[in-house]
């Protein structure tokens, strides 16, 4: 991803410590700070964002349903999201803080909306992390059953899943990013592998640029339906604010990770689904994502165009994508439970911090037990892990995430309206605003078009869909609560971690 602009200023000089926000380097007070640099907060959101899952799990849908555009449908969507980072990261200058977009919002479009935010996030990310570790059970016991015939339940497979990433997320975070970017490597290598061998195959035959042409795109009827699907694709780029109190350098830091990691994803995306339709032809692999078979359109390529083995690899690998992923959001759900309760919207014992580590131990903990409720209650009322646990964690979550997206967007513009700091139009007016329309309408179509995320429609639907506006109902009533009956706390809520001109 491109660098962005304003990284060329000078950051402004860090505030004085405010109370009840740890100083940097306190033993024990606070999250350890420091030790995040760029690349190992690219791993963190290129992981969550699962490539190899996406391209060999969801992108034979988005074919099947945007017809020849979906490589245009990729690309578009990481302009949206360059846009959306162009401001998102001009904020993180004065705003550092783990509840990422909690504190945006709040700062932003105020703190009532703010703290509904807040608890929005914290139940999206809540949800995503044991539902990729339900997925993760799926794809381990299937994998197992087709390399060695062996017959193992997903739920003990997910449980380990939830145990490990607990331990990871418990140590220091360095780890975490030293085990994504090992599973980020082999994810992009076997994907590689494969657009190389249909390359070598098919020549210039595989670039069909008519892929690239508006009209094109256009012309499919599913094109909103697509886009649905395209945009969860990059879910998690967005959590490098996250880590804004761990990072090295974070007014340089944040905004070079979140461009690299949506050049990176809009790029890698876009080609890899070019290149998959065009080992095919492009009409006939339309036609092949439409049929029953569709969803093993990644396999097959890799299959015939390099080999047995390297789809054999790819079953192995998206079990170890899975893996990443699920550290990825337990690693930010963690973080966000950390942040709200060191402002006492949620109990303050999880604000405690391991001191020898440096994480954020008590809401690592928690979001464990949380994903063993999940996975365990799941298995005993006999849920499908990928088609329910999975799917309908997820969608729940990426559509909050999405919400949360587009209020941060607004929230940007609304912070910098009496006083650009110095930074460009462009960035801090113009970006945002288009960013808000772009994912406000995105944000409708998924909801127009949840049965696409669910596979399930009705009853089911509604239902899924009732705990994202209660959790904000539920924040905007706590805030309401303190502004009433303690005005000083609520004037001080999100005020940890600010940096002030």
């Amino acid at each position: 991803m491109n660098q962005p602009p304003a990284a060329l200023e000078p950051p402004p000089a860090p505030a004085a410590p405010i109370e009840g926000s740890p100083a940097a380097g306190a033993s024990g007070g606070g999250l350890a700070r420091g030790r995040i640099g760029t690349f190992d907060l690219v791993f963190f959101v290129v992981a969550a964002a699962a490539p190899l899952t996406v391209l060999a799990g969801v992108a034979p849908f988005a074919i099947g349903i945007g017809g020849p555009g979906t490589p245009l449908g990729y690309l578009l969507s990481g302009v949206l999201l360059v846009l959306f980072a162009a401001g998102f990261t001009a904020m993180t200058r004065y705003v550092r803080n783990a509840g990422a977009f909690y504190a945006y919002v709040a700062r932003g479009l105020g703190r009532t909306l703010g703290v509904g935010t807040a608890y929005l996030a914290t139940l999206s990310y809540n949800l995503i992390a044991p539902g990729v570790a339900a997925g993760f059970g799926y794809f381990a016991s299937t994998t197992l059953a087709d390399l060695t015939g062996a017959e193992v339940p997903w739920w003990p497979l997910a449980t380990l899943c939830v145990l490990g990433v607990g331990v990871l997320g418990w140590l220091r975070v360095t780890l975490s990013a030293k085990v994504l970017g090992v599973a980020l490597v082999l994810e992009v290598l076997v994907l590689l592998v494969m657009e190389f061998g249909v390359l070598s195959d098919r020549g210039a035959k595989a670039l069909d640029v008519t892929s690239f042409d508006p009209a094109v795109l256009l012309s499919s009827g599913g094109m909103a339906g697509m886009f649905v699907l395209v945009i969860g694709a990059f879910t998690g780029f967005e959590a490098t604010a996250i880590y804004a109190e761990e990072a090295r350098d974070p007014a340089r830091t944040v905004p070079k990770a979140t461009f690299i990691a949506i050049g990176f994803l809009a790029l890698f995306y876009a080609f890899g689904v070019w290149v998959l339709m065009g080992g095919f032809g492009t009409a006939e692999s339309v036609a092949m994502a439409r049929a029953a078979d569709g969803p093993q359109l990644t396999f097959t390529a890799a299959e015939q165009f390099v080999g047995r083995w390297l789809a054999d690899s790819m079953q192995v690998l998206i079990v170890i994508s899975a893996f990443a992923a699920t550290l990825a959001f337990h690693n930010a759900a963690a973080r966000y439970l950390y942040a709200l309760g060191r402002e006492g919207l949620l109990p303050r014992r999880l604000a405690a911090v391991s001191p020898k580590q440096g994480s954020p131990a008590a809401a690592v903990v928690v979001q464990t037990v949380f994903g063993l409720v999940v996975v365990l209650g799941g298995a005993l009322l006999g849920a499908d892990p990928y088609s329910e646990i999975f799917l309908w964690s997820n969608s729940m979550g990426v559509l909050g995430i999405m919400i949360m997206q587009a209020l941060a967007a607004l929230a940007v513009f609304f912070f910098f309206r009496r006083d650009r700091r110095g930074m460009p139009l462009w960035r801090v007016v113009v970006a945002p605003l288009i960013a808000f329309a772009g994912l406000a309408v995105l944000t409708l179509l998924a909801l127009w078009h949840f049965d696409l995320l669910t596979g399930r429609t009705g009853a089911v639907n509604a239902a899924l869909l009732v705990p994202l506006p209660v959790a904000l109902a539920a924040g905007l009533a706590v805030a309401a609560r303190i502004r009433r009956t303690d005005p000083g706390r609520y004037a001080r809520l999100t005020e940890v971690d600010v940096e002030r001109d």
